[in-house]
Order: C-alpha cells, then sequence, then structure tokens
C-alpha cells in the first residue's frame, strides 16, 4: 500500500493516542512490526506560537519512520503554517485531525466540529495542499448523527482537495468511544473513493484486523486501544496475514519492553517526568499476569529510575519463583 509517495512494509497503522503515542511508544509500536506510527495530536496554534511543549512533540528518530503527524485547528491560515512547520521537521505524511470529540477541541472548532462546516474543511485543506509537498491525509468521524452522510461528504471534499488517504472511525461525535462502530460506513467511502482508506474503531484483537478488512475492503487497518501495553498485536496481526499461527509473547519479553520503554522515556522526558508517567503505565505490560494488583501498587511510589528498575526485577523474580512451583504465570 502506498500512501502518496510513502510506500507502507504492511497493512497496520498505530492510532493517534493524545497522551499516549509518543517518540517512545512509537518505538514500540515500530519495532513489532507496525508499518506506519502517528504522532499524538498536535495543536496548529502551539507550533505556530512556538510552544516548547508542542514542538516536543515533533521529535522524532529515524527507527520510526516512516512517521504521520497530526494536527488539528480551525484557522486555515494558522494550520497551513502549522503544515509547514510539520513538514520541515521531517515528518513523511501529515495528517488533519478531522475526528477528535473532546469538549476542549469542539469548543475551538476543531476536531469533530469541522464535520459540521464541509466549506471551512475545503477551504483548510485546499490552503495545507497548496503548502506542502509531502503526503496529506485526514481523519474523520461518522459525523454528527448515525446516517453518515457528513464522513460522505467530508471525503468526497477531502479526496478533491488532493488528499492522499482518508482513515474512518465510523462513531458518531457524541458517542465518543462508547458503543459500536459501524463498519459498513468505512465500506460505504471505501466504495466512492479513488484514493486509500484506512478503517479504525473496534480493532480489539489480531483477528479484528483481518475481520476488519475483509468486511470493508479497506486498504489498511488502524489500531488504537488495542496496542495499549500490547505492542505485540502489530506482529500478531502479521502473523495471521500470512497465515501463520499467533504467538504470544512470554513473560520475559514483557519484562524486557517494559524495560525499554521505562529507559526511553527517561532519555526522552527526563527522569522526572518519565518516572511520573511510569507511574501509571507500567503496568500496561503485565495485565493478565499473576500479582499484578501487587506490582500496580508498587510503581505507584517509585521516585527514580533505579526504584522503577528494582519493582520490575522484584515482580519478575517473584513470577519466576511462582513458575517453578506451578509451571504457569497466568
Amino acid at each position: 500500500m502506498k500512501i502518496g509517495s510513502v510506500a507502507l512494509d504492511n497493512i497496520t497503522v498505530l492510532a493517534p493516542l493524545a497522551g499516549i503515542t509518543n517518540l517512545p511508544f512509537r518505538l514500540l509500536a515500530k519495532e513489532a512490526g507496525c508499518a506506519l506510527v502517528c504522532s499524538e495530536m498536535i495543536s496548529s496554534n502551539g507550533l505556530v506560537y512556538n510552544s516548547v511543549k508542542t514542538h516536543e512533540m515533533l521529535h522524532s528518530q529515524p527507527a520510526e519512520k516512516p512517521l504521520s503527524v497530526q494536527i488539528f485547528g480551525s484557522d486555515r491560515s494558522l494550520m497551513a503554517q502549522a503544515a509547514s512547520i510539520v513538514e520541515s521537521s521531517g515528518a513523511d505524511i501529515l495528517d488533519i485531525n478531522l475526528g477528535c470529540a473532546v469538549k476542549k477541541v469542539l469548543k475551538t472548532g476543531s476536531g469533530a466540529a469541522l464535520m459540521k462546516e464541509p466549506q471551512k474543511v475545503e477551504k483548510i485543506l485546499q490552503a495545507i495542499r497548496r503548502t506542502v509537498k509531502i503526503p496529506l491525509t485526514v481523519k474523520i468521524r461518522t459525523g454528527w448523527d448515525s446516517s453518515g452522510g457528513q464522513a460522505l461528504k467530508i471525503a468526497e471534499i477531502a479526496q478533491s482537495c488532493g488528499v492522499d488517504a482518508i482513515t474512518v472511525h465510523p462513531r458518531t461525535a457524541t458517542q465518543g468511544f462508547r458503543g459500536k462502530a459501524d463498519w459498513s460506513l468505512i465500506a460505504a467511502i471505501k466504495n466512492t473513493a479513488s484514493i486509500p482508506v484506512i478503517g479504525n474503531g473496534d480493532i480489539v484483537i489480531p483477528e479484528d484486523v483481518l475481520k476488519m478488512q475483509n468486511q470493508t475492503g479497506c486498504d489498511a487497518v488502524m489500531i488504537g486501544r488495542a496496542a495499549i501495553g500490547n505492542p505485540w498485536i502489530f506482529s500478531q496481526a502479521l502473523e495471521l496475514i500470512r497465515d501463520n499461527k499467533v504467538s504470544f509473547p512470554d513473560p520475559s519479553r514483557r519484562f524486557e519492553v517494559m524495560i525499554q520503554y521505562l529507559k526511553s522515556s527517561v532519555t526522552y522526558f527526563g527522569e522526572q517526568r518519565a518516572i511520573r508517567m511510569m507511574r501509571s503505565r507500567l503496568d500496561w505490560f503485565v495485565k493478565g499476569l499473576r500479582y499484578s494488583s501487587r506490582f500496580r501498587e508498587s510503581i505507584k511510589q517509585i521516585s527514580t529510575e533505579k526504584d522503577a528498575l528494582f519493582q520490575i526485577e522484584q515482580y519478575r523474580s517473584l513470577l519466576s519463583t511462582e513458575l517453578g512451583q506451578t509451571g504457569s504465570l497466568r
């Protein structure tokens, strides 16, 4: 599959997740086989007005390429300026958020609010397309009602403006992440579009990747929340695509990845900031293992990288002892 000039190795894409898909997280997904990783949603205003924290979100490494950077906003001039900044940062693809339904984003007229204003969307996309040469994509929702009419209209506009691919999350703006995603809308947009369509929504297990593609005909599948603490969902989906049996990481591999994520986060954010984050994130990787609640409590108290490594090793030792006694860690 290609998005404009960017060729992808396979059909898996990491969704932009606010507060989650920073560089250390993206590197885990890429190592697990994800073809295209995406940044967190980035404020166009923050980029244009030189917010240090906003610009930090553009940091990348060659190992994660190709990288898609997603921006949001509602002012076409600022969006075009932000797009230029993203292109200059070395991003491979620029993605425009037209689907975020968080209140603080909607009240600025950004995200899913723009799906009510197709003419404004058209002007924004035209301005951005004139500004940047890298591939341009958009991520949309169903719209503000379940008919899907707004999504079909925005998809048509996007294609006419020179957008190179469309990601469809078929839930309404009012649904948030509740209820069931209507995959039939992905199929409907795929049937009318001549550019690649990426499906998103309700991918929970690796089998869902093939299920979505088979049901909708989409060109690629975007995985979001299911990848949190579980980057192996990408490699497992690829095993299914290749008609191989799905393999599951053994506990030792989980701990290796956990430590990798910890150290990468400390390097990227600095120890103090990273450790605050790790207090609520290291337990992502031990979900379903015995005594995980005990580990969860222990990491709430960590204050240094050394503390974190000690608690990880203590938990790994506990599970190793348990394995020797019972033969099972679950």
